[in-house]
């Protein structure tokens, strides 16, 4: 690598860097920050910069941390940060706080500044043994209740707190609008505005009332993957998107945004690219969008490895070098390089050369030491005091809710609920694996579920079996087990048909086992042919098949859907999921989750709910006919329940409305059914015309309510103008005169923007 050739490639970049040698944030540790940015060495920065994964500094067969190798990292290299858990490990509470107490004495010992730990705490305290794991994501999504998102973020916060790590990678915020895509069960759906909803509530939840002081049941949130993430064009992990401006603006940017306003003090970027640019060289999106346009001092930091995916992947830098200084210079402030420390000394050479500006250095060291003084780091670098309910009954109790109000019924011939004598058999590879309830980032990355963390909990089998006391299990196909796991036997096929001649209904837990990342990745989103085949042959028993659906993301299941009583899709319910399942089949509970996705019903007409209207056509007569029709399995928004409700009674406050105007609707919802329930009640808009194509329809508001059988709630929405606004190519907002339809439920209304 030459250094005029770099300082060519990024002199334009420098344009942009704030020219204070100790920018200035707005915390209350300014001045803190700028006395130790000038007492600091360039080394002592450049270790700042820089996280490592614990192996090196912790024996993976021993599982002792090792005096020599910690010397070196925090006093050689001066090294900021560590993450992780060791391996097929997951820590308990005493362990890591002893790692904790250790790393924090040479941390202050050999640069002195105490240590940041962070961990992927992705659904509940995933990674601490006694954690109380919730529903992933995908399942809270189904609710369309904050309240759970809340819920999960506090106890999240909390337990990772016993261990005395103070920093989660946490709310996962990519739009899961590729199926395909192996990490869509992490997302919330498909939706943005579920998506803001939900994550800016864990966000809160996770960090508390005060960002500038982290209290002692809390962490900092780190939102992830900025941006774009999760709608790669093949569907493969870490590929490239391809994401017009407006859509970047209006869909993906908008939730980010709306986290980093509620007090998100750090982000992690997409690992892949958008529109041929890497994310983490991407100067527009992390400096200008985030730093510069919302004022914003918090903390980005790489994903794993990724600074060399630039050179070694992307092939736009020329070497590892070159690779640092785009990405410190298009806004990273921390490098999440899990095995080579000696990137410090990299760092080092770019500032001496000229290449990194000292003014950026000293910029992206202060993000880092803001989000160490925010969690009182400097004050007291470890555990303050025990946290005695640490996997207590009552967060058991709060990841059972989330689980029941997520599961989804999709179909109902009237079988269920079941009663509890009749004979049930339970099939499929995920009827009696904790593995598949859970998914991945569950006590390890891929969800191996070693079994003594999730022997108290109970499969699908044994939950049922709870409930159903004539349960037999069968599994006809298995999941090979290993590290990927997703190999099949289907030598048990004739077994479970056999097993089936003697049973009342069978349930075919069918879908995935668990995975994360990249080892997710597939060629066909159809369900597997071992799985089809056996729900074929327990179909010409004559029994009733209710098909259990545990999966990450939608399998096609167009071929044996036909032949199913019910379906029931428990996406990835967690370590309570199970029991949760138990009591909806009974009808102990009642089913009011809702798909956060649209389920495809075939593999090459993937679709979500907000479609552009010029994407559906009825057929049309003439030379050139053509029917370009949706086709889907399920719509975004299905579920069904056990009780029946009714919509009436639509009002607004005003038929036509100016910029600046808030709109209040009302709608009454009454139980018409034989039994309690709980509703989902969605609100959409459309907009007739517009100088963009526009959606068909939008989700702008909702709210969960209980309603007793006969019982009738008025339901109450409120939006904002700015709320009907649509992003344009220019990169602005526009909200244009004319007319939009607002639906709830079987109502629909007609305002109008006048000017």
């Amino acid at each position: 690598m030459k250094t005029d050739r770099l300082l060519i490639i990024f002199a334009a970049l420098m344009l942009f860097v704030n020219c204070n040698d100790a920018p200035l944030g707005h915390s209350p540790y300014e001045k803190e920050i700028s006395q130790r940015l000038v007492e600091m060495s360039l080394e002592e920065k450049a270790g700042q910069l820089v996280q490592l994964n614990i192996d090196k500094i912790c024996d993976p067969n021993t599982l002792e941390l090792m005096p020599d190798a910690m010397e070196e990292i925090f006093g050689r290299y001066k090294i900021g940060s560590i993450l992780n858990t060791m391996g097929e490990n997951c820590p308990d509470q005493e362990w890591m706080r002893n790692v904790m107490e250790q790393i924090q004495k040479y941390s202050i010992k050999g640069c002195g500044i105490p240590c940041i730990y962070g961990l992927d705490m992705i659904h509940g305290a995933s990674y601490l043994a006694e954690g109380t794991l919730f529903p992933q994501e995908i399942n809270l999504g189904a609710t369309f209740n904050p309240e759970h998102a809340e819920n999960m973020g506090k106890v999240l916060a909390y337990e990772t707190r016993s261990m005395d790590v103070r920093w989660v990678f946490s709310p996962v915020m990519d739009l899961g609008r590729n199926p395909v895509w192996p990490r869509q069960w992490e997302s919330w759906g498909e939706d943005a505005y579920l998506q803001t909803v939900m994550s800016e509530t864990e966000t809160r939840a996770i960090q508390g009332e005060d960002r500038d002081n982290i209290g002692m049941n809390n962490t900092a949130a780190c939102i992830k993957h900025y941006l774009g993430y999760g709608v790669p064009v093949t569907g493969k992990d870490r590929t490239p998107a391809i994401i017009p401006d407006y859509e970047l603006r209006e869909r993906y940017f908008r939730p980010f945004e709306a986290c980093i306003k509620a007090g998100a003090l750090s982000l992690m970027v997409n690992s892949a690219s958008i529109n041929g640019i890497p994310t983490h060289a991407n100067h527009k999106l992390l400096t200008e969008w985030v730093k510069e346009d919302l004022d914003w001092d918090g903390l980005i930091v790489t994903d794993w490895a990724d600074i060399d995916n630039l050179y070694e992947r992307d092939h736009v830098a020329a070497d590892r070098k070159e690779a640092i200084a785009m990405g410190i210079n298009a806004g990273v402030d921390m490098i999440m390089d899990p095995y080579k420390p000696e990137i410090t000394e990299d760092i080092c050479d770019l500032v001496r050369e000229g290449i990194i500006s000292e003014e950026r250095l000293n910029d992206a060291v202060a993000r880092v030491l803001r989000l160490k003084y925010r969690l009182g780091l400097f004050t007291n670098p470890t555990m303050d005091s025990d946290r005695p309910f640490v996997g207590s009954d009552e967060f058991a109790r709060l990841a059972y809710d989330a689980a029941v109000e997520s599961q989804v019924l999709l179909k109902n011939n009237g079988i269920l609920p079941l009663r509890k004598d009749m004979k049930i058999l339970v099939t499929g590879p995920n009827g009696n694996s904790m593995r598949c309830l859970n998914g991945g980032w569950s006590y390890t990355w891929q969800g191996t579920n070693n079994p003594r963390y999730v022997e108290k909990y109970n499969t699908i089998f044994e939950a049922v079996k709870a409930k159903f006391p004539s349960t037999r299990y069968a599994a006809g196909v298995s999941y090979i087990e290993d590290w990927a796991g997703q190999d099949e036997d289907a030598s048990g096929i004739l077994d479970a048909v056999s097993a089936a001649r003697d049973c009342d209904v069978i349930l075919a837990c069918i879908g995935e086992n668990s995975y994360c990342e990249t080892p997710g990745n597939i060629n066909d989103l159809t369900i597997s042919a071992n799985q089809r085949n056996l729900v074929k042959a327990l179909a010409k028993t004559g029994k009733p098949i209710i098909l259990i659906l545990n999966e990450g993301r939608p399998r096609v299941i167009n071929e044996i859907e036909p032949i199913a009583d019910a379906v029931v899709d428990i996406l990835l319910p967690g370590n309570y999921g199970g029991d949760a399942l138990a009591a909806l089949l009974c009808g102990d509970e009642n089913f009011s989750g809702k798909l956060p996705f649209t389920y495809p019903k075939y593999v090459n007409s993937l679709h979500t709910y907000d479609f552009k209207v010029s994407e559906k056509r009825e057929m049309i007569d003439g030379a050139y006919n053509y029917d370009a029709k949706m086709d889907v399995q399920w719509s975004f928004g299905d579920g069904l329940s056990y009780t029946t409700f009714r919509y009436s009674d639509l009002s607004v406050d005003k038929s036509t409305f100016r910029k600046g105007d808030s709109i209040r609707f009302s709608v009454n919802v009454t139980n018409i059914g034989p039994c309690a329930g709980k509703e989902s009640v969605l609100l959409y808009s459309s907009d007739l015309v517009a100088s963009m194509i526009p959606d068909v329809k939008r989700l702008r508001a909702f709210d969960k309510i209980s309603l007793s059988p006969g019982e009738t709630k008025t339901v109450e929405f409120t939006l904002d103008s700015a709320d009907l606004a649509f992003a344009g190519d220019d990169g602005q907002w526009h909200l244009e005169p004319g007319e939009f339809r607002i639906s709830i439920g079987t109502e629909s209304a007609i305002i109008c923007c006048i000017e």
